[in-house]
């Protein structure tokens, strides 16, 4: 039988506690990969509930031979799971040319990773290329955005008409781009990167468990030359939020806030950290006191101000830049 010639992609399907949802995201990723090189990794990020011997007995039984299951021993969090899969390389223990990062509960349309594989073939310069998002109803899930700043804070707490005009530059979620569009970074459940890009980056950093993650590995390639295109042609069902459960979130977990501190103190340093957040509080006593008129407000969870504030308090009073919060699952 003739191996595939051309780039190699090696495709990640990060699994935690969902491994029938894991193996519909890989019969999906599998369909799309006929006819290129590579191979596909599934690694389970320590589910302890069986995941692993399920997705192992499953993919011996379906005659998957371009799939391997790895156990990370540790959940570390999305960036970790997806560095421990990344780091074993294909099979034969080379680096692949690209590597695919697709979520378990997202489910790629026809097309949808040949469309990323030939922009980068054809874009040296671009280190990253990302899908168009979209429920099973069709409805877009945001996917492309701008960087967090302390302007984007401050718009994104205030929510009002004349400020986001004026900061419309700033927002950090960019209206649908119906073409391809270069954009600083894109959401992680289904993103294509060039393994030069990814090694010049130095990979996900571990220090955030779960969000900021890509956001921090973008800005990173960026400041090394690289850059992220958003590309709707590539189309990709996504659940969305299975493995966290943030739908069902009342008010946002203390790792989420880790994340968000340890990004804007690690890229930016800590005074703007610090003023990031005095630009969210500003932000946010103007939504409140336009709430007290009758409008509405910025649409944040339930005590996420306070959650804010007291999470910036308690990291300042003990010097401490991030706190990664134990036993957190991804």
């Amino acid at each position: 039988m003739n191996q595939p010639m051309g780039p190699s992609v090696l495709t990640i399907v990060l699994n935690y506690r969902t491994p029938l949802l894991t193996l519909r995201a890989v019969e999906a990723a599998l369909r799309e990969m006929e006819g290129l090189a590579g191979a596909l990794t599934i690694v389970d990020n320590h589910s302890e509930d069986g995941s692993y011997e399920i997705l192992s007995q499953a993919v011996q039984e379906r005659g998957w031979s371009r799939v391997r299951v790895l156990q990370s021993g540790h959940n570390g969090g999305y960036g970790a799971g997806n560095n421990f899969g990344i780091r074993h390389g294909l099979p034969d223990g080379s680096p692949p040319d690209y590597i695919y990062i697709l979520n378990s509960d997202a489910f790629p349309e026809p097309g949808a990773i040949r469309v990323l594989v030939g922009h980068l073939q054809a874009h040296p310069q671009v280190g990253f290329a990302g899908s168009r998002l979209h429920g099973d109803d069709g409805v877009y899930h945001q996917t492309a955005f701008r960087f967090p700043t302390v302007f984007s804070e401050f718009e994104g707490a205030a929510v009002t008409g004349p400020i986001s005009r004026l900061l419309r530059r700033y927002i950090v979620a960019l209206p649908e781009p119906r073409e391809a569009q270069e954009v600083d970074w894109m959401a992680g459940a289904s993103l294509m990167v060039r393994h030069r890009t990814f090694e010049e980056a130095g990979g996900f950093d571990e220090r955030f468990f779960l969000y900021f993650e890509e956001t921090d590995l973008c800005l990173r390639a960026r400041r090394a030359g690289w850059l992220s295109v958003y590309l709707p042609q590539s189309r990709v069902m996504h659940i969305g939020s299975v493995s966290t459960g943030m739908k069902t979130w009342k008010r946002m977990p203390p790792f989420w806030f880790d994340s968000r501190l340890w990004y804007f103190t690690k890229n930016h340093g800590v005074l703007y950290a610090a003023t990031a957040t005095l630009a969210y509080v500003a932000g946010a006593a103007i939504s409140k006191a336009r709430q007290v008129v009758g409008s509405r407000g910025n649409g944040q969870p339930q005590h996420f101000l306070g959650d804010l504030v007291s999470h910036a308090l308690r990291c300042a009073w003990h010097r401490r830049l991030v706190g990664r919060t134990s036993g957190t699952s991804v």
